[in-house]
């Protein structure tokens, strides 16, 4: 399934039913009045979260979407059946903005909540309702209002508590199927992982989270280099930034320059990713080459990252336990228990 984080459409809502023009015609009422009946009120465009969908992948294959028009009124004061509200299915996670002035408009960020991005027209008023005492018989009716339209930009943003960061190769996609139901695709090549995947890590009977891995970042990337600026966007809603670095990378042998190059990314691309707390992960530990890389570098590392320096093996799953519970303290803020 090929995914898609944004998205322009079309939407349109129904227009209102006119109102009827018509007369009582019953026997024995020989001076019936006016009874034209009300145009029913036009459908709705509505955006409604579904925590089934993934992608906006449908939603970008259609791009238009038009509600049903009211129905005119009918005689004897019967009003027109209302237009149908067109529904359309979206990831949780879905931001909505105007495309005409770029004004935000809603975020479905729960399951099941709904947004009328376009409302339907109102039906016109019958001539039953023009009727006065010196004018008994109308013989007009109100025609109905038309229904909105807009052109709107949906963008996802995934919703997970702790995202994964890295150069490539520095371990995201093996940590995540260590550690969750995630089965993304490993290789040793950059950009293995093309798409942000999503994995359910689970620390005890009570609790789990959900951990994203991020596509691998690169240097410039924020200026539209590589994949990464893409895909940028979902580490916004993360309550943790997991920070991974490969200290034998041929491309970045230095883990502090690495580090610095990821940091220097995500404050490129929002300030607000440096209030984000972080925890550094030194990846595969189960090569001696990056273990005594790691005993070189960890004291340069303490004096510009202030939070928890984790080294770990996916492979082995040294290190996997520390790094959950110390996750699951942030993400539940329960402390780390020993």
């Amino acid at each position: 399934m090929k995914f898609i984080d944004e998205t322009v459409i079309e939407v349109e809502a129904g227009d209102g039913g006119n109102g009827a023009v018509g007369f009582r015609r019953e026997k024995y009422v020989p001076k019936g009045g006016p009874a034209g009946g009300d145009g029913g009120d036009g459908g709705s465009v509505i955006l409604r979260a579904d925590k089934n969908l993934s992608t906006l992948l449908d939603v970008s294959y259609r791009r238009s979407f038009k509600a049903g028009d009211g129905k005119n009124g009918g005689r004897k004061q019967m009003t027109g059946a209302s237009g149908e509200d067109f529904i359309i299915r979206v990831p949780v996670g879905t931001e909505i903005y105007d495309v005409e002035d770029e004004s935000f408009l809603f975020d479905l960020n729960s399951d099941g909540a709904e947004f009328i991005v376009a409302s339907g027209g109102k039906g016109g008023r019958g001539n039953m309702h023009f009727a006065t005492s010196t004018h008994q018989a109308p013989r007009h009716a109100e025609p109905g209002t038309p229904g909105e339209k807009k052109k709107i930009r949906l963008e996802l943003k995934l919703l997970a508590d702790a995202g994964l960061v890295g150069l490539p190769n520095a371990g995201k996609s093996t940590l995540v199927s260590a550690v969750s139901n995630a089965r993304p695709k490993v290789a040793d090549y950059p950009f293995t992982t093309k798409v942000p995947s999503l994995g359910l890590v689970r620390l005890d009977s009570e609790r789990s989270f959900v951990m994203a891995d991020i596509p691998g970042l690169i240097e410039g990337a924020h200026e539209g280099l590589g994949m990464g600026i893409q895909f940028l966007r979902h580490i916004e809603r993360t309550k943790v930034i997991v920070h991974l670095i490969d200290p034998v990378d041929p491309a970045y042998p230095d883990p502090v320059k690495s580090y610095k190059v990821i940091r220097d990314e995500l404050r490129l691309y929002s300030d607000l990713m440096m209030e984000r707390p972080e925890v550094l992960v030194i990846t595969k530990m189960d090569i001696p080459e990056a273990r005594e890389a790691y005993e070189l570098y960890k004291n340069k590392l303490k004096k510009i990252h202030k939070g928890r320096i984790i080294p770990i093996s996916a492979v082995t799953h040294d290190g996997l336990k520390e790094l959950m519970r110390e996750l699951g303290s942030i993400i539940f803020q329960t402390g780390d228990p020993e």
